[in-house]
């Protein structure tokens, strides 16, 4: 961290107090990108959820899952990290999931009945329970199966 920065461990902590501070900066900062303007536009839901992948979080990350255990358990003593967490990470990608979504609705690629906000959590919510809970990378085998296996037959549902 201090190499990348340019900077000395003293004049990090001069600004944040410890880790746990610098951490949740740092969560915060990922939040204030307007992730609508980025969102790719294919003209399918499934080729616009495949297109948003970043393939540098996908495949073996045994340092991002490292990183994501450590926020999560941040979490659980701070309801501000839980708070700055919600705000920079979850909600953003939800929003992103869910304007992608609602546009395939609108095109009419769905039925307007679809239930855009519930299913706009599920690839998120998936892959930290992959990350999180199992231990394993998120990988775009996963996603696609995600994609194609729940996500799409559910949108389909009347």
């Amino acid at each position: 961290m201090v190499v990348r920065a340019g900077a000395g461990r003293g004049t990090i902590y001069r600004r944040w107090a410890g880790k746990d501070e610098l951490i949740l900066a740092a969560v915060a900062c990922a939040g204030q990108d307007d992730a609508a303007a980025g969102l790719p536009d294919t003209g399918t839901l499934r080729t616009d959820l495949l297109a948003m992948l970043d393939p540098g979080w996908l495949g073996g990350g045994e340092r991002r899952l490292r990183i994501l255990a450590g926020v999560t358990a941040m979490m659980s003593r701070s309801p501000e990290a839980f708070a700055a967490v919600s705000r920079g990470i979850v909600e953003p990608s939800v929003d992103a999931y869910r304007q992608l979504i609602q546009r395939a609705v609108d095109r009419g690629e769905f039925p307007p009945t679809a239930d855009v906000d519930t299913l706009a959590e599920v690839i998120p919510a998936m892959a930290a329970h992959r990350s999180l809970f199992l231990g394993q990378p998120v990988s775009l085998p996963f996603f696609t199966a995600v994609i194609d296996g729940v996500l799409l037959p559910a949108l389909r549902q009347e």
